[in-house]
């Protein structure tokens, strides 16, 4: 439960501060605005998604950074949404479904009924209609007839405009599944392929490799020439990185300025040289802010990539991959390297 800041006492405003200045510390990080209120979301729990996402970080031995706290930060808020919404879209799918169930068993039945009293008013017709009883009964079901025909005029309309809703709520999934800044996929359609390939590589016995990729000094690029042109960049590098994405290679915006490439039926060394050639193909490129015809300098990626089926699970060859990334951007950026047993 987060904490009341505004009912807070003298006391525990110096143990939340002093809390919050040993969390800063502790992790080696800058005394910013910036970092102050994200360490003071995380102690008082006021953004609870970042204060999970920082414990479990911590519980894995994983650092702290500035970059991976404005990274998490970033699309923490914009999963959080994106996950509302996929439940949404799951529960009117959900009955939607039951719908047409229902809709098109009741169809089924009525055409069955249909066929039924048309038979017994063909019979009743054949009979002398000089009868009373039997020139009401004839009426009666013929006019029982007309509505039932009715009735499936109204459950066909129904069951196309089902099927139309089906279809708008499958493109809306579809949409909420993509980063509109760059068109990639995001990174909720990123783990679900993830998962969906990690299941059939291992079973199929083939070779899966994961890459983390990120713009480097992207701040610098942010800060000088604005966040507009920044967005221009991210939308160059994710153009670039889209050029070999095809059915064996699924490129997604993870958050931020990170990238994540899925590499099926490569090893190890082949994934580098993929992800090491679209990185020299960035780097090659010479970009101007078209606002102000100051050129931006070289735009380059640093990145991890590991080897999935080496690590016990799923989860552990992301963070091999991360782990990749980081000593990537210790070792001076601009670099591919391979996931370690370390990482």
């Amino acid at each position: 439960m987060p904490r009341d800041t505004h009912a807070f006492d003298g006391r525990e405003r110096l143990e939340m501060l002093a809390e919050i200045s040993q969390f800063i510390v502790e992790n080696d990080l800058p005394v910013t605005p910036f970092t102050l209120e994200a360490a003071h979301d995380i102690i008082t729990g006021a953004n609870p998604a970042l204060a999970e996402f920082t414990a479990t970080r911590l519980a894995e031995g994983d650092p702290i950074t500035v970059a991976w706290l404005e990274n998490v930060r970033c699309s923490g808020v914009q999963d959080s949404a994106t996950a509302r919404l996929h439940s949404l879209i799951a529960r009117l799918e959900a009955t939607i479904d039951a719908f047409a169930i229902t809709a098109c068993a009741a169809k089924t039945a009525t055409s069955d009924y249909n066929t039924a009293l048309e038979a017994h008013v063909d019979d009743l017709a054949a009979i002398d209609g000089s009868d009373d009883v039997v020139a009401q009964i004839t009426t009666l079901a013929r006019d029982m007839l007309d509505r039932t025909r009715e009735v499936a005029r109204e459950l066909s309309r129904s069951e196309r405009e089902t099927h139309a809703l089906q279809r708008q709520l499958a493109d809306a999934r579809a949409e909420a599944e993509v980063d509109h800044l760059t068109g990639l996929p995001n990174r909720r359609a990123f783990e679900a392929r993830y998962d969906l390939e990690y299941t059939a590589t291992r079973e199929a016995g083939e070779s899966l490799c994961v890459a983390f990729c990120d713009i480097d000094e992207f701040k610098r690029i942010n800060d000088k020439h604005g966040h507009e042109a920044g967005d221009r960049v991210l939308r160059t590098v994710a153009q670039s990185l889209a050029t070999i994405s095809d059915d064996t290679c699924h490129v997604a915006r993870h958050g931020g300025e990170e990238f994540v490439v899925l590499l099926r039926n490569k090893l190890l060394a082949e994934a580098c040289a993929v992800i090491d050639e679209a990185r020299e193909a960035i780097a090659s490129r010479r970009l101007v802010n078209r606002t102000t015809d100051v050129p931006f300098g070289q735009i380059t990626l640093s990145a991890g990539v590991a080897d999935v089926h080496a690590y016990d699970d799923a989860r552990a060859a992301l963070r091999a991959a991360d782990g990749a990334l980081l000593r990537a951007k210790e070792a001076g950026r601009n670099v591919v390297l391979k996931a370690e047993p370390s990482d």
